[in-house]
C-alpha cells in the first residue's frame, strides 16, 4: 500500500503538470490559468454546500435514532472531493468533480464498502477500542 502511495505522489504532479502544459499551449497560459481558478471555485462552493447538506442529514437521521453511515461516508467522499478539486490541476479537478456527482459518488461508495467488508472478511481490518482501565 506504501509503494502505490509512492508511486501516486510522483505520478499525479507529473500528470497535472503535463496537463496544464498541454492546456496552455492550446489555448493560451491566460485561459488555463482562470480555467483552472474557476474550477477551484466552483469546486470549493459545491462541496461546501453538499457537506452542509450532508452534515444536516446526518444530524437528523441521528435525533431519529438511526445510524448515519451512508451519510458519513457520502460525507467524506464530499470532502475528498472538494480537497482534490482545490488542488491546482485538471486530473485531480476530475476526479474531484466525480466525487460531487451523486452517481459516480454512489459507484465509489460502493466500491469502498465492498473493499472493507472483504478486508473486515479477511480479518485484514482490526479496529481497536481503547479503554483506560484495560491496558493491552
Amino acid at each position: 500500500m506504501l509503494r502505490v502511495l509512492i508511486v501516486l505522489l510522483l505520478l499525479i504532479p507529473i500528470l497535472e503538470i503535463w496537463l496544464l502544459m498541454a492546456t496552455g499551449k492550446a489555448i493560451g497560459w491566460v485561459p488555463t490559468l482562470l480555467l483552472c481558478i474557476l474550477t477551484g471555485v466552483t469546486g470549493a462552493w459545491l462541496a461546501r454546500r453538499q457537506g452542509l447538506q450532508f452534515f444536516r442529514l446526518a444530524q437528523l437521521q441521528l435525533s431519529r435514532g438511526e445510524m448515519p453511515g451512508e451519510v458519513i461516508l457520502d460525507g467524506i467522499f464530499v470532502f475528498i472531493g472538494g480537497l482534490l478539486l482545490l488542488t491546482p490541476g485538471f486530473f485531480t479537478d476530475f476526479l474531484g468533480f466525480s466525487l460531487l456527482i451523486p452517481y459516480t459518488r454512489g459507484i465509489a461508495r460502493l466500491c469502498t464498502k465492498r473493499w472493507l467488508d472483504k478486508k473486515i472478511r479477511n480479518g485484514q481490518f482490526n479496529v481497536f477500542t481503547f479503554n483506560r482501565f484495560n491496558r493491552f
